[in-house]
């Protein structure tokens, strides 16, 4: 046989018109295109609507590309890993496996209710078996899944034959980005002792065109991106669990009309950006890089794509768990008074408010922050006993704060938490990790695991933004990783700008402790940092709050003196801290957002404005056909210059009238709608 024409069709005829020489032909092709050259490996996925469309190619190197409605907002970008003392591990893969796209729908019914009382997210996956071709014939899959309202996709690295641990020095996946683009976006400094990755999370999503990110910092997560006035992104993390977090960086120049964005994991503690910053020596998963798709960025807080991702509750009995608002003690309005009488005064605030619960802050257990700190012991002036059962007679259930390092000296926690529960209390706020490396990604998971063995509800303070564990694990009702309420008492960043692209950015992740209420409201120009604290938006703008920001355990921040009588008052009394359906009605992350959140029969609607004053119109034909009474809260005439001016009224509409709010600077509004029998 003639190689040189092996394959031609002249061939393929002469074999196959001769008789009994077909089995003998189709044996011999088989070997030629078992032995040929492997071509290149191109796989699409499409959303289940059709919209999405996700793009992977296993060249020579592993990329991937997004398409929404047949245009590209990432274009093929690369995939992969360094690894020390290794070869670059992104590409010169086989595919092991029968890469077919399968259907699939993730369905749940959460315990507690974030945004909906019915959860069903729709997907399409792929998943990619990889091996390399030759050398160390090292193993990493690739599972893809693509949503309606995004694309998600994880990796699972393996050991090797030697002994001992791997360790990823980068990973090297791209997000290929039009280089017109605008990002919303906490920028972080980084210094040369890797310190700066050491964060609370509190920073302020700043508005920044893709090519003017700086190459020396490191961008927190969500990072919201405007590609044009029709498309939108957001770029963030789901089931964290084993692994470090991860920040976005430029580090090259735009090329042929995009500018890739990289991804920087969080460094071991200890090591610096360019060490080590993850170590395993068994199979290991990368949490899942999602990027949320669609033409209005509003929708991405209607989504459930990060809880999509997390396993399903993982706890047998839940009845212990409760969701709530919560009185908190003293340190929003003043110093410190960790007294008796004061803590009672903040109990009988929740037992007035109806509030299922009081938080106990820092000082209870006296020093912390200190090797001599004990957890288990309650500081000389208070009488632990007496407190909780003064609270249990008012119906109120009692948290705890911890500071993280007092928890974990000498695994105190260990010890305290089922002392906790034998005490009574109903949850424990955790404060100051303010770090996401590996370890502490660990420490978190071990600390939600022994909360929950002791039946004990969780609030993570000082944290890293939400990755969806709330689903697994229902007891964490929230937490922190955000310049919330708190940042008034010492801060001039806590603008209307900020409050209403937080909806838009951090809210993404979910769950957000920003621990709203304060009823001492001013105007900019009046606004100056003291105690007892002040908070430059109108008072209506401070009870959307409650109704925007998403938070099962809702606290409370202001003293009781300021909130009795006061307008206002007895809508904390009403607003829940959970619910069954969520829309979004409008706004930009530049202007206002307006949310409408429902629980049993009534809709609840919380609007936040920016510091320039507007007149908006609210659909509200979401509502089934018919007449309705509403419960509103707006900004009275005179809030432009006395914050505290809030009108409060009842009156009636219906489903086919579009509602017309006055916002004014710094302004918001609620309400409560309900179906008129």
């Amino acid at each position: 046989m003639n190689n040189n024409n092996c394959c031609s069709n002249t061939f393929f005829k002469k074999v196959l018109n001769k008789n009994g020489m077909k089995k003998i032909f189709i044996s011999i092709l088989s070997s030629i295109l078992l032995n040929a050259p492997l071509q290149a490996q191109v796989y699409s996925v499409q959303s289940p609507d059709g919209h999405i469309a996700l793009t992977v190619s296993n060249q020579e190197q592993l990329t991937y590309s997004v398409q929404l409605d047949g245009k590209t907002l990432i274009a093929p970008s690369p995939m992969g890993f360094q690894l020390k003392d290794e070869k670059e591990m992104n590409g010169n893969f086989r595919v092991e496996n029968d890469a077919k796209v399968k259907s699939g729908t993730e369905s749940w019914t959460p315990i507690v209710r974030n945004k909906h009382a019915v959860c069903q997210v729709p997907y399409q996956e792929l998943t990619l078996n990889l091996k390399e071709k030759d050398g160390q014939y090292r193993r990493m899959d690739v599972a893809f899944r693509v949503m309606n309202d995004g694309v998600a996709f994880r990796y699972t690295l393996y050991g090797i034959s030697r002994l001992g641990n791997r360790q990823i020095t980068k990973e090297l996946t791209g997000y290929s980005i039009p280089e017109s683009s605008i990002l919303w976006i906490p920028a972080f400094g980084y210094e040369n002792n890797g310190k700066s990755y050491k964060s609370a999370q509190e920073g302020v999503f700043e508005k920044t065109p893709v090519k003017s990110i700086k190459t020396d910092i490191h961008a927190g997560l969500p990072g919201l991106i405007k590609v044009d006035e029709k498309n939108w992104m957001a770029i963030i993390e789901a089931n964290l669990d084993n692994y470090p977090a991860f920040y976005l960086g430029r580090s090259k120049e735009a090329k042929e009309g995009y500018q890739m964005l990289d991804t920087k994991l969080t460094p071991i503690w200890g090591e610096d950006e360019n060490g080590v910053k993850a170590r395993f020596d068994e199979a290991a998963n990368s949490s899942w890089r999602v990027i949320m798709i669609g033409h209005n960025p509003g929708k991405f807080i209607e989504s459930e794509i990060i809880r999509s991702l997390n396993p399903d509750c993982a706890i047998k009995n839940t009845e212990w768990i409760k969701p709530g608002m919560s009185a908190w003690d003293h340190w929003w309005s003043g110093e410190i008074k960790m007294e008796q009488s004061v803590i009672k005064q903040y109990i009988d605030l929740a037992a007035k408010e109806k509030w299922p619960y009081m938080l106990i802050d820092w000082t209870w257990y006296g020093e912390f922050n200190n090797p001599k700190a004990d957890i288990t012991k309650v500081a000389p002036q208070l009488n632990m006993p007496e407190i909780i059962e003064y609270a249990k007679s008012k119906n109120v259930g009692i948290w705890l704060w911890l500071r993280c390092e007092d928890a974990n000296n000498n695994d105190q926690y260990k010890q305290a938490f089922p002392l906790y529960h034998k005490w009574g209390i109903k949850g424990v706020k955790i404060d100051f990790m303010d770090r996401d490396d590996q370890d502490m990604v660990n420490w978190y998971r071990r600390i939600i695991k022994a909360t929950a063995d002791n039946e004990l509800m969780l609030d993570l303070h000082g944290a890293y933004k939400p990755d969806g564990i709330e689903r697994t694990y229902p007891h964490v009702l929230t937490r922190e990783g955000v310049m919330g309420e708190e940042n008034y008492k010492w801060s001039d960043k806590m603008t209307p700008e900020h409050n209403v692209t937080l909806a838009y950015t951090r809210l993404l992740a979910g769950q957000m402790d920003y621990t709203p209420g304060g009823f001492l409201n001013v105007t900019q120009k009046q606004f100056k940092n003291q105690s007892p604290t002040l908070v430059s938006n109108t008072r209506a703008a401070e009870l959307a709050k409650f109704v925007v920001y998403e938070s099962p355990f809702m606290c409370f921040c202001e003293h009781p003196d300021n909130v009795y009588g006061q307008v206002g008052e007895d809508f904390v009394q009403k607003v829940p801290t959970t619910w069954d359906d969520i829309k979004f009605l409008g706004g930009t992350p530049d202007t206002y957002v307006a949310l409408a959140k429902k629980t049993g029969e009534q809709w609840y609607v919380g609007v936040i404005n920016n510091s320039k004053q507007r007149t908006i119109r609210l659909d509200l034909s979401f509502l089934p056909k018919g007449k309705y009474q509403i419960e509103f809260w707006k900004d009275g005439k005179k809030a432009n210059s006395v914050a505290t001016d809030c009108e409060h009224k009842v009156t009636k509409t219906s489903s086919t009238k579009p509602l017309s709010v006055q916002l004014a600077n710094a302004g918001g509004y609620v309400c409560i709608i309900s179906r008129k029998l």
